[in-house]
C-alpha cells in the first residue's frame, strides 16, 4: 500500500519569523485560510483556520525576505506533528506544515521554488 502525506494550502500570511541556524535560514509562517459557507438560516459564514508553515531556505528556495504580513501564498508540503511540554507543564501536540514548494500569488515578479 502506498502512503501519502501531502497538504496544499492557499492563504494569506499573518506573521513571519525568520531564524538563522548556522548558515541555514528558516521561516515560520502563520498562514490563514478561509472556508465560506451558508448556515441553516442562509447567512454567510466565514471560517478562518490558522496553519503553522515551516520553510527552509536552500538551493531552490530563496527570497524568504519577500514574504510578509498580507502576502498571498500557495504552499505545498507535508504535515508534521510534534509533542512538547508547555510552560504550564501540560503535554501538547503541535501541527506544522513542512513546505516543499511555495509560490507568492499576485506578485508582479512571481516566486515559485521547490525544495
Amino acid at each position: 500500500m502506498e502512503q501519502l502525506n501531502r497538504v496544499e494550502l492557499r492563504g494569506i500570511v499573518g506573521n513571519v519569523r525568520i531564524q538563522t541556524f548556522e548558515e541555514n535560514r528558516m521561516a515560520r509562517i502563520g498562514l490563514a485560510t478561509n472556508y465560506a459557507y451558508k448556515d441553516r438560516e442562509g447567512a454567510a459564514v466565514i471560517d478562518t483556520s490558522w496553519h503553522n508553515v515551516v520553510v527552509w531556505e536552500g538551493r531552490s528556495i530563496q527570497g524568504l525576505d519577500r514574504i510578509g504580513k498580507g502576502t498571498k501564498l500557495h504552499v505545498t508540503g507535508r504535515i508534521r506533528y510534534t509533542n512538547y511540554t508547555g510552560v504550564d507543564g501540560i503535554n501538547r501536540t503541535g501541527t506544522d506544515i513542512i513546505a516543499n514548494q511555495i509560490k507568492i500569488i499576485d506578485d508582479p515578479d512571481p516566486m515559485s521554488y521547490e525544495m
